[in-house]
């Protein structure tokens, strides 16, 4: 037991009197009327009440006997101690036992130890529930109906994304999924390069759609210009303000959009091409014109005034 202890105390950090055995038992013998020992278990107790949420402590020392029995029973019942009948040998003052004296520190130490491994695991998971790649992991099981990822391994998790996502394909009709965009593994270099061109684009899109945002915000601005607006402006703001505050200027499209892309992507029609114009021109075409081009000079004048 003596061994566990030492070990155990080397491994929690404790850098006291009584790392070595001669001393741990002399102090074990003396019990709560030995000063290095009433330390030892105060310094434990006050490294788990924190972790623990502890509401027990000890404070007092061997020249307050019957305020170190009732804190150091209260601590060891909080703890659920399962030496019960030591417990309340101390309560009772009848606790001579070196052996009963080391048990409590073994017990108080164990439950440090266990204490601190908890706490560390919950740091972890919380930093990697926070980690955007484990949420992107996360969202792919859940989709597939998969248990929630574990542990530290990364190969088993995916293995199992990727058996998943084969049964699924070989369950669907042929071609449902179409041929991807990307067809040829790259190298490193190029994927550094591919990052490099996606991060170029996705400024150059952001600028472009905050400039969009911004025309309808003036837009929607220039709606309640007339007077029978006005007296529906705050209406209008409820509406419009919530599907307002959903629009992000920054781009969500990354490196697995683009190995997930399938060749349909590239037979994209645009809506002004000359086909698709033949069917959709109006004359209600003019007066959007109209109205962007005057929306337009506004917001300039808007923005030189800035």
């Amino acid at each position: 037991m003596e061994c566990d202890i030492l070990d155990s105390l080397e491994q929690l950090g404790y850098d006291g009197p009584l790392l070595e055995e001669k001393a741990l038992l002399r102090a074990a013998e003396g019990g709560l009327s030995s000063e290095d020992y009433v330390d030892l278990c105060r310094w434990l107790s006050s490294r788990l009440k924190p972790l623990c949420d502890l509401e027990e402590s000890i404070t007092s020392g061997p020249d307050d006997t019957d305020g170190l029995q009732v804190e150091m029973s209260g601590l060891l019942k909080e703890l659920h101690c399962p030496h019960e009948e030591a417990v309340a040998g101390i309560l009772k003052g009848g606790v001579q036992n070196t052996k009963d004296h080391l048990k409590f520190v073994l017990f108080l130490s164990s439950e440090l130890q266990t204490a601190q491994i908890v706490r560390s695991r919950q740091v972890s998971d919380k930093h990697r529930e926070e980690d955007p790649v484990f949420r992107e992991v996360l969202a792919i099981c859940e989709t597939l109906m998969l248990p929630e990822p574990r542990g530290a391994d990364a190969a088993g998790v995916f293995s199992q994304i990727q058996d998943k996502v084969e049964k699924v394909l070989d369950d669907l009709p042929n071609a449902s999924a179409g041929d991807p965009v990307l067809k040829k593994p790259l190298s490193g270099e190029q994927w550094e390069k591919l990052h490099n061109i996606n991060t170029t684009l996705s400024s150059e899109y952001e600028c472009r759609r905050r400039m969009l945002i911004k025309r309808l915000d003036v837009t929607v601005q220039s709606f309640g210009w007339s007077d029978r607006a006005k007296v529906k402006v705050d209406s209008m703001a409820r509406a419009y303000q919530p599907k307002r505050h959903s629009l992000r200027p920054q781009s969500d499209v990354d490196m697995a959009k683009l190995l997930a892309a399938r060749e349909d992507i590239c037979n994209v029609v645009k809506t002004s091409s000359g086909s698709i114009r033949e069917k959709t021109a109006c004359a209600v075409n003019k007066v959007q014109q109209n109205f962007f081009f005057f929306t337009d000079i506004y917001l300039n004048q808007k923005l030189s005034s800035v």
